[in-house]
């Protein structure tokens, strides 16, 4: 039978955590929810990872470690595994009443009309209707619009005819993730969490669990709604701001201005921020969490939050922006962009990451079809992988060999120290424009290669 926090004084919560007593249900084992089960069995809770990806689920049984590029996480896998604190299912019916805590980490992408997309949280929450039983804690680390929780989640575990009812049957809050991939580790250890509840005494038992598991500040929210709409806030902010460096970038273009000159001394000013320009913003945070507060806001008043539907506007065009340069570079090479073959280096929405979630790279690919490029592909995570319906090639010489442009879309690691002489040689007509920033235009000088990069004016 599972135990009903909310009877327990503070003494009697800190022994179940202390004793390890608690049996706690992950539901959704992906790139945030299997980092947090791990982190829950390390801290020596029975930990039930749960998800309909039978794959997955299998990977992690038979102790293969599934998030081969989030580092730091494989030893904490194998130990866990090892003490048979961590195991994994298909069948949610099996598991939550098995569990006193329920954790929600399930994926709020969106539609193809930009609306989020809260089906499988909605989902869950129906299974949860039929199985929550003995005031066992949910809580909602999913990113979500302000008020989703409070309304049509609480309203979907609770069913229509209220067969349970909030704060007796069950109890509901919210815990929004905020760890960044690739960086997972780093950002579980050192960032705030935000707890928010239904009924105000559970926030504090989400908090003492939270900070045994991590042992990091957890900020009281007054509900549900604020701790979410900071989670949006923070994100929606850093996509306007990328926002307006991509805007400043195109105009210095024109100025013959260097954006990354800019943006290294303006930050040594003590309340500047930097953010950097790039081929768009992908990934199933910044994008997603803007229309989150869109969807928001039109409920209310379609004039609200214009300058973030100006943002998006912004991020979205900038692939358009990368065939611009191309062309640009492939005119002063006397040549056409149509019918010529460019390698991409990098087709992650981020450096360092084996995910293309609302990667720009899939954007720059399509535009480049339209105009019947050849595309030859490289990126260090996909090798040999077929992703957007290209073979990923072996290797960076295999990639540019016989190509007559060169394209850096993602920041990867492999791709700091690029030979420029071998990229010269290997080369029909050495083009390079780079997306990212990350070469140095005065480095390129001395080679017969041709050169663009986003904000890069001044050339």
């Amino acid at each position: 039978m599972p135990t009903d926090l909310s009877k327990l004084n503070n003494s009697q919560i800190q022994n179940n955590l202390t004793e390890n007593s608690l049996k706690i249900g992950v539901v959704g084992i992906g790139r945030i929810g299997l980092p947090t089960a791990l982190c829950i069995a390390n801290a020596g809770f029975e930990t039930i990872g749960i998800d309909i990806n039978k794959k997955l689920v299998d990977m992690i049984n038979s102790k293969d470690y599934p998030l081969k590029d989030e580092p730091e996480f494989d030893k904490i896998f194998d130990t866990v595994i090892s003490k048979q604190k961590l195991s994994a299912t298909t069948n949610i019916h099996d598991a939550i009443p098995k569990c006193d805590v329920v954790i929600l980490s399930l994926p709020t992408p969106m539609d193809n009309q930009n609306i989020p997309d809260y089906n499988a949280l909605l989902t869950v929450g129906a299974s949860l209707n039929k199985l929550l039983s003995n005031g066992q804690i949910v809580i909602v680390e999913s990113t979500v619009e302000p008020g989703f929780v409070e309304n049509e989640l609480l309203q979907t575990i609770e069913g229509q005819n209220k067969s349970l009812k909030s704060g007796i049957d069950f109890h509901l809050a919210v815990c929004p993730e905020t760890a960044n991939p690739g960086e997972i580790m780093r950002d579980f250890q050192k960032l705030p969490r935000l707890v928010g509840s239904i009924d105000e005494k559970i926030s504090p038992i989400v908090s003492a669990l939270y900070t045994f598991v991590f042992g990091v500040e957890l900020i009281p929210m007054p509900n549900c709604k604020t701790a979410n709409a900071v989670k949006l806030t923070t994100n929606v902010f850093r996509d306007i701001n990328i926002a307006f460096v991509n805007e400043l970038a195109l105009l210095f273009e024109k100025l013959g201005i260097d954006t990354f000159t800019v943006i290294e001394a303006a930050k040594r000013k003590y309340n500047f921020q930097p953010h950097f320009p790039g081929p768009g913003v992908g990934g199933p945070c910044l994008p997603v969490n803007s229309y989150q507060y869109l969807n928001s806001s039109k409920k209310i008043d379609t004039n609200f939050l214009k300058i973030v539907q100006d943002a998006r506007k912004i991020n979205e065009s900038m692939p358009h922006h990368v065939i611009k340069l191309l062309e640009h570079a492939f005119s002063e090479s006397k040549g056409s962009l149509e019918n010529s073959t460019v390698t991409i280096l990098g087709i992650s929405y981020k450096p360092n990451v084996h995910d293309v979630q609302i990667a720009p790279s899939e954007t720059i690919i399509r535009l480049l079809k339209e105009k019947n490029v050849n595309i030859k592909i490289f990126d260090p995570y996909f090798i040999s992988e077929e992703v957007f319906d290209h073979k990923i090639e072996n290797s960076i010489s295999e990639a540019i060999a016989g190509s007559d442009a060169i394209l850096i879309v993602t920041a990867h690691n492999e791709f700091n120290n690029l030979n420029y002489e071998l990229l010269s040689n290997s080369m029909n007509k050495p083009i390079l424009v780079d997306c990212t920033g990350k070469i140095d235009p005065q480095n390129i000088k001395s080679e017969r290669i041709i050169f663009r990069g986003i904000g890069r004016g001044g050339l």
